[in-house]
This record gives structure tokens, C-alpha cells and sequence, in this order.
């Protein structure tokens, strides 16, 4: 994964519990890198230690901190340099979701070995849709609820969510059934 992923990761933990607690959970994943750089490819192996630890020293199942970490990642990237682009993806919540694959495209030309995950819209009407999520990288379906959440905040949009399939009960994807309603 990118450094921009641990960069935001870091940022979570520093923001809500301090940089001692940073410290403490990349000495619990075995992780003696100073400072992550943004554009810099990484070991997936690296990330999750980080997340593992995190989950352990933060007393906090891992799913939870991911979705956690989904929530924070949409408006980390947010400050992080990245709003414009999240704005030419989509002036609303539900244009946002039906623009994803373009959005990874871009974000292909930016990150050259970026492997992103798929997303499909089907079933769209004016307040609902159904959001196909698929990835290479095992564990990761919480981090789409949190991405819904964060998405939510930074549209000004109510964002309900259940999740239909699981890629872990045997689907050949994970499938979300989200509601949405503007403020």
C-alpha cells in the first residue's frame, strides 16, 4: 500500500490518542520506519501489523478501527491535497459513488503500481443504491463503511448502510445496500 495509507493511519492515532500511543503500537507491529512517505510503495504486510497492533494497544476490534480509519481517510485525503479531486468526482454523494471507477482511474496516473479496489452501482434511484465492492486485499469491507461515512460528512448527505454479501460467507464480493437523504 501507499505511505499515504500509514501516513493517515498515523494521523488517526495521533489526532484521537497522542503521539506516544503512535510510537507504542508501530513498536508492537515491528514497524521501525520514521516518517511514511506519501507517494512511496509499501509492504500490505506493513499496514496490517499496524492495524493489529493498533487493535490490540487500542482495545478496539480490528473491524472497528478500520471503518474508523475509512471514516478519517476520506477527509485526511481531504486535507491532505486530494478535496480537488474528490470535487471533480462528483458535486453530490450519489454522483461521487456513481463516478468510483473513473475516481481510481485518475488516482492510477497519480499512483503508478496502485492496485485499486472495483465499485459498482447498480440498483440506483434517487435515495438509495446498491455499491459492489471488490479487492484484492482480504479484510477490508468494514473501511467501505467508514469511506460511506466519511463520504456522508464531506457531502452534507444521511448515509445508512447494510451490508447484503460478504466476501468472507462465500460471495464473490461484498455488496452494501446504501440510503442517503441530503441535509
Amino acid at each position: 500500500m501507499y505511505g499515504l495509507v500509514n501516513k493517515a493511519i498515523e494521523d488517526l492515532v495521533c489526532s484521537r490518542y497522542g503521539e506516544d500511543v503512535w510510537e507504542e503500537i508501530k513498536k508492537k507491529a515491528s514497524v521501525d520506519i520514521d516518517a511514511f512517505l506519501g507517494n512511496e510503495s509499501y509492504a500490505d504486510e506493513i499496514t496490517y501489523k499496524l492495524v493489529g497492533a493498533a487493535s490490540e494497544i487500542l482495545n478496539c476490534p480490528a473491524d472497528q478501527f478500520i471503518e474508523a480509519f475509512g471514516e478519517h481517510w476520506v477527509l485526511f485525503t481531504g486535507k491532505e491535497g486530494y478535496g480537488a479531486l474528490f470535487e471533480s468526482s462528483g458535486r453530490t454523494f450519489k454522483d461521487f459513488l456513481l463516478n468510483l471507477p473513473s475516481f481510481h482511474s485518475r488516482l492510477t496516473l497519480l499512483f503508478p503500481n496502485f492496485r485499486p479496489p472495483s465499485f459498482q452501482c447498480t440498483d440506483v434511484t434517487d435515495d438509495s443504491l446498491r455499491l459492489h465492492y471488490g479487492s484484492t486485499r482480504p479484510g477490508l469491507s468494514p473501511m467501505v463503511f467508514g469511506l460511506l461515512k466519511g463520504l456522508g460528512v464531506l457531502y452534507n448527505t444521511e448515509v445508512t448502510v447494510t451490508q447484503a454479501a460478504r466476501r468472507e460467507n462465500g460471495a464473490d464480493h461484498d455488496e452494501f445496500l446504501i440510503k442517503f437523504r441530503r441535509h
